[in-house]
């Protein structure tokens, strides 16, 4: 049976991230950061697109797992006729290389484990070439190497392009086993110590979780989904990606398969506000930072996403040699969608940077400067239609939430000067700006017959993101416009409990066949949207079923499939994770949620 996407828990370094089955086995790992080339890609195809599986011999799924409390390090166990054993799975912040530690303990009786290490480079396309040296094994091809070793050393050979280890071990006896990678050309770095690397591990996980300063329900659910936002940020330059994979699909069987190792403008206010929410301004300064390279340049050329360091080229490619997830084809790299214009982003920059100057991050002069010219460039621009929020690829629309979101950036601008004296600007003419906007969405983003805003202008259809018209202020909670819409996309995008974004049968503007499952990030703003209604009780409802939804380590995908009860998406989905933070801190009654 092929894994279901929730039985995979992640470990990674805060440059890249590996996830680890139930089964004991490495199913993918891109090296040396989130967006390169997976060395093992068995997630999106089979064994032969590399795995690395440690477990006892002929055992199948473990018996539990769970994640060390406060930390990114993992714990497998198996119970056996045999006796038990614990598979420990980190990865330690690297000094130069990356490593994959795996600490086998024997708990009782005396097991036999076996590991099989089938490395495969460029997405399971490359099988190296394997030698000995110094009592290590080593792999070899093109860029890439990598050194497998152990302490205290194993028997080990290869066989069936793979490289095999077993041994036993009792009650407290330990073996480790570490993969390190480095760029072929050069020599091999340092070598970790794996016991050392797993105390120091657990100790730096334990300090930083423990700065979170949320202390209402659901608490353990709220440190989680941060630890895995902190697991998701690529470190060297403070750059969040969406999600650690690609291709995992929105619809098994599906062609709704992307790539999420990349960095999103739209997360940006949602995850800002997350982290100064619960004491984390360290990370959301290098998250606003890392916000104000990416975005530097000629206005008309902000991209919805870049890449980790800024990149701003990310071709999309299909690779057909692998099967994809549970048979979903095509299997993407790059994402096509970063040519998209979508207007909302420049709502959500200039958001993002209000909100920063709100929770006094350090000021940076040359910010302000950047914000007018950006908002200049919308007040000649935001009329144009646009591909939206949801990156659909059946052509531009007058999406609502996107004129909304222009309203924002103007918004947000104009209560920058009328609240600090030392910024300078076109405060009537930003004005005007924010007034036009708002009457044209008003007069043409809304059915009255219905009483509910529209997904776009003259359109019938509904849209999920329209929850979010309150929480950014564009109408008052009150409103019974916003109470209308809210009520309307609960009847109309509701999916047993949950919440569709779209409707993708009915949308002309999707532009991708099939379907896809209910949307996790959607169903909080839903949660947020009855709150602010005064429907408290329903949003806490609705709150227990999502964080239900997480798997057995507390881990979100993008979706969710309510019929089947299984995850869909990439995985795990930062959105999802800012959602339940976000959600949490609302709900108890924190008025700094985003």
């Amino acid at each position: 049976m092929h894994p279901r996407i929730e039985d995979y828990a992640l470990i990674g370094d805060e440059q890249t991230a590996a996830l680890v089955g139930l089964d004991g086995s490495v199913d993918w790992l891109c090296l040396p950061r989130f967006d390169s080339a997976a060395c093992f890609a068995k997630l999106l195809g089979d064994e032969d697109n590399g795995h690395w599986r440690i477990a006892p011999k002929d055992a199948d799924r473990c018996t539990r797992r769970a994640y060390r409390p406060g930390t990114l390090v993992l714990d497998t166990e198996w119970e056996t006729a045999e006796g038990s054993v614990r598979v420990t799975d980190l990865m330690p912040q690297r000094h130069r290389a990356p490593d994959l530690v795996r600490v086998v303990e024997g708990l009782g009786g005396r097991v036999t484990v076996r590991s099989t290490l089938r490395l495969r480079f460029d997405y399971g396309s490359v099988v190296p070439w394997m030698r000995r040296s110094d009592g290590h094994r080593v792999a070899v091809a093109g860029p890439d190497s990598a050194w497998l070793r152990s302490e205290p050393e194993v028997r080990t050979w290869g066989e069936a392009f793979g490289t095999h280890s077993e041994f036993t071990v009792e009650e407290g006896e330990k073996v480790a086993l570490v993969l390190t990678w480095h760029p072929s050309h050069e020599p091999r770095p340092p070598l970790v110590d794996p016991y050392e690397a797993l105390e120091h591990s657990v100790a730096d996980w334990r300090a930083w979780a423990a700065r979170c300063r949320y202390d209402g329900p659901h608490r353990d659910a709220v440190v989680r989904s941060l630890i895995t936002l902190k697991a998701l940020t690529y470190a060297p330059t403070g750059g969040i990606v969406a999600a650690a994979t690609t291709s995992l699909p929105e619809e098994l069987g599906g062609v709704r398969n992307w790539d999420y190792r990349y960095c999103w403008l739209r997360d940006s206010t949602l995850t800002l506000g997350a982290l100064l929410s619960c004491g984390y301004q360290e990370e959301a300064e290098a998250w606003r930072n890392w916000l104000v390279r990416a975005v530097a340049g000629d206005p008309a050329d902000l991209q919805i996403m870049y890449g980790l360091a800024g990149e701003r080229r990310l071709p999309e490619l299909e690779l057909p040699w692998l099967s994809g997830f549970a048979g979903s084809r095509p299997v993407r790299i790059g994402n096509e969608a970063v040519k998209q214009l979508q207007l909302d982003v420049y709502g959500e920059v200039m958001d993002t940077l209000s909100l920063a100057r709100r929770a006094g991050l350090p000021a940076k002069p040359h910010i302000w400067s950047m914000q007018s010219v950006l908002l200049e460039f919308l007040r000649s621009s935001w009329r144009q239609p646009d591909e939206g929020l949801w990156e659909v690829r059946g052509g531009r629309r007058h999406f609502v939430h996107s004129k909304v979101m222009v309203w924002v950036a103007a918004d947000r601008a104009v209560r920058a000067l009328e609240s600090y004296s030392a910024l300078s600007g076109d405060l009537d003419g930003w004005r005007a700006l924010r007034d036009e906007v708002h009457r044209e969405v008003c007069e043409k983003g809304y059915d009255a017959d219905r009483n509910t805003f529209t997904q776009y202008y003259g359109s019938r259809e509904l849209d999920a993101a329209l929850l979010l018209i309150p929480r950014v202020g564009f109408l008052p909670p009150d409103d019974p416009r916003v109470v209308g819409t809210i009520d309307a996309v609960r009847d109309e995008l509701g999916h047993s409990g949950f919440v569709r974004r779209y409707s993708v049968e009915e949308s002309p503007v999707d532009g991708q066949p099939g379907g896809e499952g209910v949307f996790l990030a959607c169903s909080f703003w839903l949660a947020d949207a009855l709150h602010m209604t005064g429907r408290t009780k329903e949003a806490r409802e609705l709150f227990e079923r999502l964080v239900g939804v997480a798997n057995d380590v507390g881990l979100l995908s993008e979706e969710y499939d309510p019929v089947a009860g299984m995850q869909l998406g990439n995985f795990p989905q930062a959105f999802s994770h800012i959602g339940l933070v976000n959600t949490a801190l609302a709900l108890s009654g924190d008025e700094r949620a985003g």
